[in-house]
């Protein structure tokens, strides 16, 4: 199977998703972010150096799927109807998870919005954070599920 992003002659090009029948889509992407004890407690405590660290990871998340489309040269504008991004601390690891969930109406699907999501939220909190902490680690990064579509349903298989 060739990439679908590639024509016969191999140049880049933007999926004609026209035929294509509208259907509910959904993803739901994952991502991390490792920091230094300080950082890790900062989050925690509500005393970023620069104010409510998560609340704002979630806003930055929730505009970057949105803006998707202009920051991945190929990718579809779409009307998302519903996006949701949430933190789990992880003390041990002094970790943050961040899972995102996006949803629309649409010929295509909504992976690459939910993946913008969880990398931008990441990112902002690496933003927030670099004073106390210049190493933070980001990642890794993946699609959790898609549902929707003429390929159907994908569920990561859970690392053994």
């Amino acid at each position: 199977m060739k990439p679908s992003h590639i024509d016969e002659k191999g140049r880049a090009r933007m999926v004609d998703v026209s035929a294509k029948a509208e259907s509910e889509r959904e993803a739901k992407a994952y991502g991390k972010v490792t920091l230094s004890r300080e950082a890790y407690a900062a989050i925690k405590s509500g005393d970023g150096p620069k104010g409510d660290i998560l609340t704002v990871a979630k806003i930055a998340g929730i505009m970057a799927s949105k803006k998707t489309s202009e920051i991945v040269p190929l990718c579809h504008p779409l009307a998302i109807s519903a996006i949701d991004i949430r933190f789990e601390y992880r003390d041990r690891q002094r970790a943050i998870e961040v899972f995102s969930s996006v949803r629309c109406r649409a010929r295509t699907g909504v992976e690459m919005e939910a993946l913008a999501a969880v990398m931008l939220a990441s990112l902002t909190i690496y933003d927030m954070c670099k004073a106390l902490d210049k190493s933070i680690q980001l990642g890794p990064f993946y699609l959790l599920e898609k549902s929707g579509g003429k390929s159907g349903g994908f569920r990561r298989q859970k690392a053994k």
